[in-house]
């Protein structure tokens, strides 16, 4: 099977020199169906394999208004539905309500990040001034896929196999508004329970909710800001939930004068506040540490009286831009994506409960970003962390190393000259007896050969290689984050 389900039309100027909108960043305008009787296969499925693989793109549709960052495009799954040593491979826009506005307009309608005071129609998101693009997160809680984009979306689900398009969540939708869900939302798979925050500017709030099992929204508080924050990951243990304040945000000055600028302040401690999981109304209990800005944390656990957070740290963040205007913003989007240059590594932080201190340090020294763990572990102790390695220069993720919390020895593959993946995730075997007893999995591009794959390795022998590539109908844009969602937790049976 190889069809064609849908076609859009892409009225991106042909003259537009915009980077982050050709080569690796090029958009995809068609949605396909495909499985491996057509699809080329280079090796072997393992038949232990099962569950789905999904990857979310920023897949930019209209010539954008003003600058175009690679943040603000269209949201776009794509899916690897993995059973019996076959693959069914999909792709699907996400059909947000700006999405569909757009597409009837047949032009963009909303500006990017970059530049929100060009906005005309009211926006969704921390800023109220951005389409709702979902283009940034995806994760699976209570039968479908959840998709977002990191400042704040209408929770949008999605079937996890066939990509059909459910629309918002109507118990979530009412009970968040335009502030939407941000991305890094995260779930407890022992008892199903979700949680998210989003950070509106009006009222300068971070605001924290919990999902239970059955979809149903169990708590929902607001803690409150003198003005606007910028976070972005938000923690989860068996216990507690942790915030971020963090000292890259809006200046508060010319914030009430209007205007947004986004500024780094080392000068300021980060602050992490934790709180009862059960209780949201219990106190907040605040921790500080280095003045520093954190994208993507693998893990939250308690030991004893600690808390333990791990994660890729920057203490030299560079922001996005927003509200900057420069000769070259091309070279200010790519000195915010490289991670080499704002030294991103994996890092860890244990808050102590009980006597209030926080001791931290790095883990490695190697430039990553992007760690996750299997999705069993999350908020639990753990022992193994995937984190994606970057090419110099770029926003190219060129490989995959996996630490060992416990040894300290870690393993790495690198995909090779011209060939860049995404995030990376665990899928475990069939009846997986240890943490590492299963497979990673990810979407590369290929820019030498212009297609794209989906790579299958043991978790256990990394550095061998993929045990199996699946070559995809066309070559896939660049993304951001995706998820694993295993066999037995959809809902029901997929036969292939």
């Amino acid at each position: 099977m190889l069809k064609i389900i849908n076609e859009e039309k892409i009225t991106i100027s042909p003259d537009n020199d915009n980077p982050f909108l050709q080569g690796l960043f090029k958009p995809n305008a068609r949605e396909y169906d495909a499985d491996t009787d057509t699809l080329e296969v280079i090796g072997t499925i393992p038949n232990d394999l099962w569950g789905v693989y999904a990857r979310n793109t920023h897949n930019q549709v209209h010539e954008p208004i003003g600058i175009y960052h690679p943040f603000d495009g269209d949201g776009m799954i794509h899916s690897a539905y993995f059973c019996d040593g076959k693959m069914q491979y999909r792709n699907r826009f996400v059909h947000t309500t700006g999405f569909l506005a757009e597409k009837a307009a047949g032009r963009a309608l909303w500006p990017g990040v970059l530049e929100p005071e060009r906005f005309s129609y009211r926006g969704w998101g921390a800023m109220g001034a951005m389409k709702d693009n979902a283009g940034t997160d995806v994760i699976y809680h209570n039968g479908s896929l959840l998709v977002t984009m990191s400042q704040g979306s209408e929770p949008w689900r999605m079937d996890p196999v066939t990509l059909e398009n459910l629309g918002p969540d109507p118990v979530l939708a009412k009970a968040v508004g335009y502030a939407g869900i941000a991305g890094e939302f995260k779930v407890d798979y022992r008892t199903n329970e979700m949680v998210f925050q989003n950070y509106p500017e009006e009222p300068p709030s971070i605001n924290v909710g919990t999902v239970d099992s059955n979809g149903n929204l169990a708590s929902y508080r607001s803690i409150k800001f003198d003005f606007p924050r910028w976070p972005h990951d938000l923690g989860m243990t068996e216990n507690y939930l942790i915030v971020h304040d963090l000292p890259l945000y809006f200046d508060p000055d010319l914030r009430k004068q209007g205007q947004r600028k986004l500024q780094f302040y080392p000068d300021k401690p980060s602050r992490f506040g934790v709180f009862s999981r059960s209780d949201q109304r219990s106190d907040i209990q605040w921790f500080e540490a280095k003045s520093c800005f954190i994208l993507h944390t693998a893990n939250y656990y308690e030991e004893g009286d600690e808390i333990i957070m791990d994660g890729c740290v920057s203490f030299e963040p560079q922001g996005p831009g927003v509200g900057e205007h420069s000769e070259n913003p091309y070279e200010r989007i790519m000195a915010h994506l490289d991670k080499h240059r704002t030294k991103t590594r994996l890092y860890r932080w244990r808050f102590n409960l009980k006597n209030g201190t926080t001791i931290e340090g790095f883990i490695d020294q190697e430039i990553c970003e992007f760690p996750v763990c299997r999705n069993d572990c999350k908020g639990y102790p753990y022992r193994y962390i995937y984190a994606s390695l970057f090419e110099a220069g770029t926003w190219n993720m060129n490989g995959i190393k996996k630490f060992d919390l416990q040894t300290g020895v870690h393993t790495r593959y690198e995909y090779g000259e011209g060939r860049y993946g995404g995030e990376v995730h665990f899928a475990p075997r069939i009846n997986s007896q240890f943490e590492d007893d299963g497979y990673l999995i990810v979407f590369i591009q290929d820019l030498v050969l212009d297609r794209s794959e989906a790579a299958i390795f043991d978790a256990q022998a990394l550095a061998n290689g993929p045990l199996c590539q699946i070559i995809l109908p066309e070559r896939i844009q660049s993304g951001t984050h995706a998820c694993w969602v295993e066999g037995e937790r959809l809902k029901r049976t997929y036969p292939i």
